[in-house]
């Protein structure tokens, strides 16, 4: 990138913003209010832009760079101890029409994003050229000082829904006390939360000399866009964001929403397989189909199912199932899963099949990545005063309370909607509110009418409190809009082309629309 090193000019290019508005989100900010002391230090970083990791392919395909950027691990006190932010930047290749730098977050919380811009570059097609792509971990995430805290023992067989639940609650209290004990997690885990990500993102826009920072952002990387626009409405450019929660609930509120939408998307899917019972011999009616993954959940809570080298505990079933009626896509592979699930309760011997094998490896073998993603996540969940990853109960047994409450609507997913985290056991508490949502700055805001993840009402909500915001809808079964051809998914060419205008130009369409089934465009 052709960006100017920082010198003492940096100050009018709007780094004012760079510890946070904690007031109104809809009161202007100064774009010549000085920094609070102690960032001039950050300021003045040259980053040392080099090749990229090896085990970032995707990186090196697209010509990129990368580099380390130093951030303040408390922004209340930045002359004290600095962390470290990974970052990656692929050039813009229109620099005669070069707008500026965009970043992009793939979600999580935890989810590492170095390589994220160059996965979707495709889909951005010539609006692309356009931006300098600026990938990044957030920190505690991927390379970013992250943290770790070490495999907790295996889960244990229980027999019966409240032994799982006290399995589930000695685990949650477990991790809360390794991620605590682990290295220097005890220094690093107060200043975990989305404001801190929000800053990390605006000082990255800082060093890069830009006033402005363009976004996109997918499930909890659109609320930290929605986020980064309410602490830094004066640096947000051209914003999207994509498959988003309720602002005026919890992330915890939010997680027993997608219960009933769970359910359904559980329903969708048995009606599918109901039509093809020739083929998977589930049952005729989505009703058989629907009572054999019921019976299925039933048995696992009196026991794990056994399949191949493999136990199958009820967290991971309903992870597993959750994870499978979120996209339309997933039908075929979760209908042969659950033959495997149902010759395993039957008691025979199972072979799983390779993707659930994948799937249950992850989780009686977790690696070293799995752990920073899991436990990265855990640290925003539990820092975050409220929206957009906070506001988690603190009395353990309410959530076996509100689980046992959810069961006779939801059969299958009740545990996993209410699951409990390690918030209640976690040593210290959020430093500061989740953050606010009420202003006009401009955005896109993309939701998948049936995505089962984050509900389609809370995207409603949000876009009401984003009054400056336009939506596009897409009606299908899907955690994410934008870029599914990328994914190999089937694309949604009236989204795509939207945000790509969008990205190109600056214009907003004129009103909010609504995208037909991509099986049904013409």
């Amino acid at each position: 990138m052709t960006i100017p090193r920082i010198a003492t000019a940096v100050t009018a290019l709007g780094v004012a913003g760079l510890v946070g508005w904690t007031g109104p989100a809809s009161a202007s900010i100064s774009a010549s209010r000085p920094p609070a002391p102690g960032l001039g230090r950050y300021l003045g970083q040259h980053p040392d832009w080099g090749a990229c990791p090896s085990d970032a392919p995707e990186l090196t395909k697209a010509g990129a760079e990368c580099a380390k950027v130093r951030v303040p691990l408390d922004y209340a006190a930045p002359g004290g101890p600095s962390v470290e932010i990974a970052v990656s930047r692929i050039k813009a290749k229109d620099r005669a029409h070069r707008r500026g730098i965009l970043l992009a977050n793939p979600g999580g919380p935890g989810g590492a994003g170095l390589e994220y811009t160059a996965l979707m570059r495709p889909a951005m097609k010539d609006a692309a050229d356009r931006y300098d792509l600026i990938g990044f971990d957030p920190r505690f995430v991927g390379r970013s000082t992250p943290i770790h805290c070490g495999n907790g023992p295996k889960p244990a067989d229980t027999h019966s829904r409240r032994e799982a639940f006290e399995a589930s609650a000695r685990n949650a209290k477990d991790t809360a006390e390794r991620c605590y004990a682990h290295g220097n997690n005890a220094a690093l885990l107060p200043h975990a939360s989305s404001r801190n990500v929000a800053r990390d993102m605006d000082l990255i826009r800082a060093v890069l000399g830009e006033r402005k920072l363009s976004y996109y952002g997918i499930s909890y990387g659109a609320d930290l866009g929605a986020a980064y626009t309410q602490m830094f409405p004066r640096n947000a450019d051209r914003i999207v964001i994509d498959s988003v929660t309720d602002p005026a609930k919890t992330q915890y509120e939010n997680f027993q929403a997608a219960g009933p939408a769970q359910e359904r998307g559980l329903s969708e899917w048995a009606a599918w397989t109901a039509e093809r019972s020739a083929e998977y011999k589930l049952g005729g009616t989505p009703r058989q189909v629907r009572a054999t993954v019921e019976r299925i959940s039933a048995q696992t809570d009196r026991g794990p199912l056994t399949l191949g080298e493999y136990k199958l505990h009820p967290s991971v079933l309903g992870l597993f199932l959750r994870q499978m009626v979120g996209l339309e896509e997933n039908n075929d592979v979760l209908a042969r899963s659950v033959q495997n699930l149902a010759d395993a309760a039957a008691g025979r011997q199972v072979t799983p099949i390779p993707e659930l094998a994948g799937w249950l490896g992850l989780f009686n073998d977790p690696s070293p990545e799995l752990d920073n993603l899991f436990n990265s996540g855990n640290a925003f969940l539990c820092g975050d005063g409220g929206w957009p990853a906070g506001g988690w109960p603190s009395e353990p047994e309410r959530y076996w309370r509100n689980i046992e409450a959810a069961r006779p609507t939801q059969p299958v997913f009740a545990a996993t909607a209410n699951a409990i985290f390690p918030c209640p056991f976690w040593k210290t508490k959020p430093r500061e509110p989740g953050v606010a949502v009420d202003n006009r700055v401009p955005l896109l805001l993309l939701q998948a009418t049936r995505d089962n993840n984050v509900p389609y009402e809370g995207a409603v909500a949000l876009h009401r409190r984003l009054r400056g915001s336009r939506m596009i809808t897409a009606d299908l079964r899907s955690h994410g809009v934008y870029g599914r051809g990328v994914d190999g998914l089937t694309p949604v060419p009236c989204a795509d082309d939207a945000v790509n205008a969008y990205l190109r130009t600056g214009a907003l369409p004129a009103t909010d629309r609504t995208c037909a089934h991509p099986e049904e465009r013409r």
